[in-house]
């Protein structure tokens, strides 16, 4: 059940494709894969069934989600050059993250602490708010707790604490 739930992410994430960026079925798309996100691991918890392959397709599911997101959004978004400087450097802070688990560990490791979960919940709902709040200062809160959340991750994978 809960692999279903995590595999209809990956539907409602290749249909983003071909909708137009904040349409309305392009919105109600973006809500239901982030819905099924939220809930898989409550899914698979409460049936019993979690399992190393329902995490690894659940991580499978938040690249294509991510993947499709950043497709349809960033050729309409201004995206400025310090934030993709910023982005490259938390994506070399988690690479390295992962090069060292391994080295330590010989298994890659994830961390799935609160902090990352708050990185993952602003980035859920940034596209939401594109109306209300500058794309520049939502983006640059988002970069520092993805930042803050990467250079921890680090901290507990160094310390064994991970999950």
């Amino acid at each position: 059940m809960a692999n279903a739930v995590t595999g209809s992410r990956i539907v409602l994430s290749a249909a983003l494709l071909f909708f137009p960026a904040f349409s309305p079925t392009f919105y109600a798309l973006y809500i239901a894969a982030g819905i099924t996100d939220m809930i898989d691991g409550a899914v698979a918890r409460k049936t019993g069934t979690v399992s190393a392959f329902g995490a690894r397709l659940d991580t499978a599911a938040d690249i294509v989600f991510a993947a499709a997101c950043l497709i349809k959004l960033l050729p309409v978004l201004d995206v400025p050059i310090w934030l993709y400087v910023w982005i490259a450097v938390i994506a070399f802070i988690k690479a390295a993250n992962i090069a060292a688990g391994y080295i330590r560990q010989k298994a890659f490791l994830t961390v799935h602490s609160v902090m990352n979960r708050v990185t993952g919940a602003l980035l859920f709902v940034f596209p939401l708010t594109l109306a209300c709040i500058d794309f520049q200062y939502g983006a640059a809160v988002i970069c520092a707790v993805a930042t803050a959340a990467a250079v921890h991750e680090g901290y507990l994978m160094q310390s064994g604490r991970t999950a």
